[in-house]
């Protein structure tokens, strides 16, 4: 994941057909995105290389605005990258509708969608989208732990690595076969089966809102970016359970049979409110107490059973 978003959103400012030597290469991008957007963007721009624009997120709904994004355009501006779906909310941004107002705006601008999250739970064809570049990660749709990039003939990329010329030049070094194999088959399941994984996941995690809802009481627990003007990945349930003593630091050492996170699994345990959630609203306490539960295509209502009553036992524990 890292690795190719880092490509696409560093590697295509460099790219002398679509930007001005003077002044710098100008990018556009939101307050949402994965730390492998916004950290190497934050490395141009600290080092002089290129100005960048971070656009916030509606509070509203959870996603950014397509005319924000719009209204951040410059004259320099030279790629526009927003992820297709949050991976600690799951909200579903508009990147189709933002591809197709910016090509309205500025042709020769550039797009990139972070796709990690929703490739095996939406439907993601780059076409419709619009994008240039897509990022692709294996092992968020049952495949192995490998990433690939997307790239829109002809657009031209720098090379990330340099070396023996592999991938075309792009990426050098020794590929690994197998885990491409398993990648191209990982994808393969996907275009044939989307819809029936997406269906069963939607059902199971209505079912684990539904319970928490009722053993909890709805007024306890608020779903962190579930909006009545946006739509979500099926299988994420980011929640907090109101109460003072009941932080995700505190509940989720405690759950001997839950395996989640207090949001994005790569910073799980700093300890800090999660800067996704704030960035859309949610008051510190709350995010706070955040846990984002995903579930799966083999995940059944009789697993969240189980991990709701569980949770209950660990809850009433704190309390006390």
């Amino acid at each position: 994941s890292s690795s190719s978003s880092n490509s696409g959103s560093s590697g295509s400012s460099g790219s002398s057909s679509k930007r001005p030597p003077q002044p710098l290469a100008h990018i556009v991008t939101s307050n949402l995105e994965h730390d492998s957007i916004l950290e190497p963007l934050q490395v141009l721009q600290r080092h002089g290389l290129a100005e960048v624009t971070i656009v916030p997120a509606s509070h509203a709904t959870g996603a950014v605005d397509v005319a924000s994004i719009v209204a951040a355009l410059q004259p320099n501006t030279c790629l526009v990258s927003v992820m297709l779906a949050n991976n600690e909310t799951g909200v579903i941004q508009p990147v189709a509708e933002i591809a197709q107002a910016v090509r309205a705006a500025a042709p020769s601008v550039l797009l990139h969608t972070d796709a990690a999250q929703g490739i095996g739970k939406i439907a993601v064809d780059v076409r419709c989208l619009g994008v240039d570049f897509a990022t692709v990660v294996g092992h968020k749709f049952y495949g192995p732990r490998i990433g690939a990039l997307f790239v829109r003939k002809p657009v031209e990329i720098l090379p990330f690595l340099f070396g023996g010329g592999q991938e075309k030049g792009l990426r050098s070094g020794t590929e690994n076969t197998g885990m491409i194999a398993g990648l191209g088959e990982a994808c393969r399941l996907v275009h044939e089966q989307w819809q029936d994984y997406a269906r069963h996941m939607q059902l199971v995690r209505d079912h684990l809102e539904r319970s928490l809802q009722e053993t909890f009481g709805s007024e306890n627990v608020v779903f962190n970016g579930k909006r009545a003007d946006s739509s979500r990945l099926p299988n994420t349930c980011n929640f907090s359970i109101v109460g003072e003593a009941l932080s995700s630091r505190a509940i989720l050492p405690r759950l001997q049979q839950v395996c989640a996170s207090a949001g994005s699994a790569c910073h799980t345990g700093t300890g800090r409110a999660s800067r996704i959630l704030l960035a859309i609203g949610v008051p510190e306490n709350i995010a706070l107490n955040a846990m984002r539960w995903s579930v799966g295509r083999s995940t059944t209502t009789a697993d969240i059973d189980t991990a709701v009553a569980e949770l209950k036992q660990v809850v009433q524990a704190l309390q006390t």
